[in-house]
């Protein structure tokens, strides 16, 4: 597995990976209609390449193509964190968490993170900030602001 940068011609193949993985490995916590408010269609291109090619993005390819992906907003925000639905419990996610971790710094770093995804983040040392509601086209959502805190 690879760790690089992301590139504009991976941005098609990143939103189709983007909405499979959320609608075969979030259905484990999320109802069907919840994960059809969080992602009801791949994202428009133009608008997903504009997200990812303004932040700093990291792909994982490997000998079948493009594994997963993440990114780093300013100020140590991690926007996006998704692997591949075949690529689940193979280090994928650990390896790009590590990139953007790195990229970011010794600073304290903060997301908003699924069910699904609070565990793999507790594991690597973040912590609960608190639980929280979001709203996505008339669907509640519990995610949580998790933080890992600046290194000392």
């Amino acid at each position: 597995m690879l760790i690089r940068p992301c590139r504009e011609e991976d941005c098609a193949a990143l939103a189709r990976l983007f909405f499979e993985t959320i609608h075969a490995v979030n259905c484990a916590d999320y109802t069907p209609a919840q994960l059809d408010a969080w992602a009801p269609a791949p994202p428009p291109l133009a608008e997903w390449t504009a997200r990812l090619m303004g932040t700093r993005t990291f792909v994982a390819e490997g000998d079948r193509g493009l594994m997963g992906f993440a990114n780093l907003e300013p100020g140590g925000h991690l926007d996006c964190l998704y692997v591949h639905k075949d690529c689940q419990r193979q280090g994928v996610a650990a390896g790009l968490c590590s990139a953007v971790e790195q990229a970011a710094g010794p600073v304290r770093m903060t997301s908003e993170v699924s069910l699904t995804a609070r565990g793999f983040f507790e594991h690597r040392g973040w912590r609960v900030v608190r639980r929280q509601q979001v709203e996505r086209r008339g669907q509640q959502l519990t995610n949580f602001v998790m933080e890992r805190p600046a290194p000392v």
